[in-house]
């Protein structure tokens, strides 16, 4: 069984993320769980003058917030009746990566769905701030959608590994169980100037082998320089439609994704991305 996190601000994006969602779990026993956390909808409410009216924007917040969860509820109940799910609703008085961090905990989420944008949804940035929050600092695997995006078979997954660091078997085995949903071939592709690995290389590169061994997985050794510009090039000569990373320091994740400002993400994401988080987790 699946425990899945979609946070939602109750937009079309992230409404968008609940459809691929519920589309591409269809053949699993899956607990979702939806979530809303306002507590900068507080601190940014146009009505939230004075302290003394503090508990009556709070009220009003947190009203709104359960109606449009139950509304949510509703919605996708017509969407989904499919007997393997189970739904509950969570709203919060949090921050969006708290409250994820502590549901995450206490429900041992395996994965959080969520779109890449919010509301704003600006043209000329790929990832809202709210999900690169998340992506960043919440401790469990985010499958980020883009707005619009409805392709819930992805074939063909794109995982790029410098084999410096060694992965979680947890993390491993969701992109392995996500893979084998739909029979997805799997490209672990290596990207430098040189084709020797170095024994602690070769270690975490077995331990991928391992851990994918019910997958259909092809290694690849691509001759760049330019990390980003290769996995676009990638991406677009092999029809990729899923792209995943681990989010560690000084990872590829990192340094695409994480630039000194959002607008100046340099990677042009069109398709799903699923970021592991590489924690330590039962």
């Amino acid at each position: 069984m699946e425990s899945i996190l979609i946070p939602t601000d109750f937009s079309e994006n992230a409404m968008n993320a609940v459809k691929y969602a519920l589309e591409f779990f269809k053949y699993q026993k899956t607990v979702f769980y939806f979530m809303h956390a306002y507590q900068n909808e507080f601190y940014d409410h146009e009505e939230l003058v004075s302290r003394e009216k503090s508990e009556e924007v709070l009220n009003k917040i947190k009203t709104a917030s359960q109606k449009n969860l139950e509304k949510l509820l509703e919605d996708v109940k017509k969407i989904a009746p499919n007997p393997r799910y189970t739904y509950h609703t969570i709203s919060a008085n949090n921050t969006l990566v708290e409250e994820a961090n502590a549901i995450a905990d206490e429900k041992n989420i395996d994965l959080i769905v969520m779109g890449t944008k919010g509301k704003s949804n600006e043209r000329h940035i790929v990832f809202g701030s709210q999900t690169f929050q998340v992506l960043k600092y919440v401790q469990c695997p985010v499958l980020a959608i883009p707005t619009n995006y409805t392709n819930t078979q992805p074939k063909h997954i794109v995982f790029p590994t410098n084999y410096l660091i060694p992965y979680k078997r947890r993390e491993l085995k969701l992109l392995s169980d996500l893979a084998k949903s739909y029979r997805s071939v799997i490209d672990v592709i290596y990207i430098s100037t040189s084709k020797k690995l170095s024994i602690r290389q070769e270690d975490n590169k077995d331990f991928i082998k391992d851990t994918l061994r019910n997958n259909t997985v092809n290694f690849k050794i691509i001759d760049s320089k330019k990390l980003d510009e290769a996995i676009k090039n990638y991406i677009q000569e092999n029809n990729i439609d899923m792209i995943t990373m681990v989010n560690t320091q000084h990872s590829f994740l990192e340094d695409m994704l994480f630039p000194s400002a959002i607008d100046k993400v340099s990677l042009g994401l069109e398709i799903p991305l699923l970021a592991m988080q590489n924690t330590k987790r039962n």
